[in-house]
């Protein structure tokens, strides 16, 4: 059973000082706002080093309400969060990053949110790039995929099976889908909420807990004539010498969790 503390934000507490959003002129943050309800995930376990560092720097102006979902931490992670304008949410143990994004998605629907934002909790991603991602959909995008390797993204000290494994995966998914994408394994995503009502699309089966969840939506949304979106983004790893978990997905055991949707999909073999 998932705990919450919920923070309401009146926006006029938060400090423009603490908010910088460079990357989209204040009239076109002004549009995005009064146009679509959006929510942003971070998905947090032990995350307590690097979380308030990455709360700090979040848009919370472009934002109708952040939620930190705490997949059963050990560190301290909740208590860290509370320290910030947002609603946070406990897993009781450790359920896996698709539980995580399933609760998520749980707040999003319950508060009737447009658009579902997702990013990682350990430093990884860039919340100032936020603003990119929130502009593509509001330039009619159904599925915004964040990509180091586009034009104005950036790679910071990517590990060498990383190196191998983000290319090799994004080739697989552009022989299957025809999209000519450049960074799958980016978990820095938005989508609206309305790709969650298509009958063909259902995240909420059992076995979607873990990294399955976010390869299984990026194959419908490709596969299905959504309009998909990859902006610039910022995915580093140069903190991580500083104790920070660099990756929490095990070798083999997770490998297979995160190719086997496309394999069950492309087969048949699930819907």
């Amino acid at each position: 059973m998932a705990s919450t503390h919920s923070y309401l934000r009146p926006e006029r507490h938060i400090s423009s000082a603490r908010v910088s959003c460079h990357s989209v002129p204040e009239n076109t943050q002004t549009i995005l706002k009064a146009k679509l309800s959006a929510i942003l995930a971070i998905a947090a376990y032990n995350v307590a080093k690097t979380l308030p560092d990455l709360l700090e720097k979040i848009p919370y102006h472009l934002l109708d309400e952040v939620v930190v979902v705490d997949d059963g931490s050990q560190d301290g992670t909740a208590e860290a969060a509370r320290n910030f304008p947002v609603t946070v949410i406990e897993h009781g143990s450790n359920k896996g990053v698709g539980a995580v994004i399933k609760t998520g998605l749980r707040r999003a629907l319950d508060r009737k949110h447009d658009v579902f934002v997702i990013m990682a909790g350990n430093g990884k991603d860039n919340p100032q790039e936020i603003p990119r991602l929130l502009a593509a959909i509001d330039e009619g995008y159904d599925y915004v995929q964040g990509s180091r390797f586009v034009l104005g993204g950036k790679s910071e000290n990517l590990p060498l099976f990383r190196r191998l494994m983000v290319p090799a995966s994004a080739l697989l998914y552009r022989l299957l889908t025809g999209f000519p994408g450049t960074d799958a394994l980016n978990g820095f995503r938005a989508y609206r909420l309305h790709l969650l009502d298509d009958s063909r699309i259902n995240l909420w089966q059992d076995w979607l807990d873990h990294y399955e969840l976010e390869m299984y939506l990026h194959y419908k949304a490709l596969s299905f004539g959504y309009k998909v979106k990859e902006v610039p983004v910022t995915k580093s790893y140069k903190h991580f010498d500083r104790g920070a978990a660099y990756s929490h997905i095990r070798p083999f055991v997770d490998w297979w969790s995160i190719i086997r949707p496309i394999v069950y999909l492309s087969l048949g073999l699930r819907k």
